[in-house]
């Protein structure tokens, strides 16, 4: 009887500790979903650095918000095709084909360069306030024109060949914290490319959300962290020596910024 009594005990403990043990781990999401990324150079990550030698000019950083995804959750199987520099028709051309019907997580950040984010930072820095106003403005027309539609041929696309994916639309963050003293470019300046950011911005959340799909809105988060803010940069401002990471977030930025706006987005 003494001995079945200690037996019995003994079992009960390895019970309690394993039940303790099972509380105490870290809870994993399931390595269920098949994820592909796809984009331009806000979801490669250029300007967070280390980038992978195999995306070569694409430039696909680690600490890229896709890369940091595949990270910590851990899907069953992780491809980034982003690209530095891509548009539209690029992703359509370049990147779809990374899609197939066992697809079942997208995420895309898109559009910028179809309306010439870099060459509007370029006439704004070179030229001054008025060729900057005057750039933007132009932009502007152009996005309201033509992105709803180019945006559409690129959901379309994604819809078609990974049908039962879930869709993940990232935006872009707005570049400035206005009403601050800061050297650089005029306030009227900063004011109207963030105002063009923004629109950038309306126009691809309306068209997530008419294909069925999720947008992901960074632009909250980052304020406080923008270029004239008071607080960390989450993005680089120019850069003569690199100017290719100009207006790009910085790793804190993907890691502080895209990454749990994603995450919390794409469930």
């Amino acid at each position: 009887m003494r001995r079945f009594r200690l037996v019995t005990l003994a079992l009960s403990a390895a019970t309690s500790l394993a039940a303790t043990l099972a509380l105490a781990a870290p809870a994993q999401a399931a390595p269920t979903d098949n994820y592909v990324a796809l984009g331009d150079s806000y979801a490669s990550g250029v300007g967070a650095g280390s980038y992978t030698s195999e995306s070569g000019s694409c430039q696909r950083s680690t600490s890229a918000y896709p890369a940091l995804y595949s990270t910590a959750v851990r899907p069953a199987s992780y491809r980034s095709v982003a690209c530095s520099g891509a548009r539209t028709t690029d992703v359509i051309n370049s990147q779809l084909a990374a899609l197939s019907s066992t697809t079942t997580l997208v995420s895309v950040t898109v559009g910028g360069n179809d309306v010439g984010f870099a060459n509007i930072m370029t006439t704004c820095v070179l030229y001054g306030e008025s060729q900057c106003v005057a750039a933007v403005q132009a932009a502007e027309d152009k996005a309201r024109a033509e992105l709803a539609g180019l945006l559409a041929n690129v959901y379309n696309g994604i819809r078609n060949r990974a049908p039962s994916a879930r869709v993940v639309v990232v935006g872009y963050p707005v570049f400035y914290q206005l009403g601050t003293v800061c050297i650089g470019l005029s306030a009227a300046s900063r004011a109207k490319i963030n105002e063009g950011i923004n629109l950038v911005d309306d126009i691809t959340r309306s068209a997530a959300l008419a294909a069925g799909f999720k947008f992901a809105d960074v632009r909250s988060i980052f304020v406080g962290h923008q270029l004239c803010s008071y607080g960390e940069k989450w993005l680089h401002a120019l850069n003569y020596t690199n100017i290719g990471i100009s207006y790009h977030p910085t790793a804190a930025g993907q890691s502080g910024g895209y990454y749990p706006v994603f995450r919390s987005t794409a469930g």
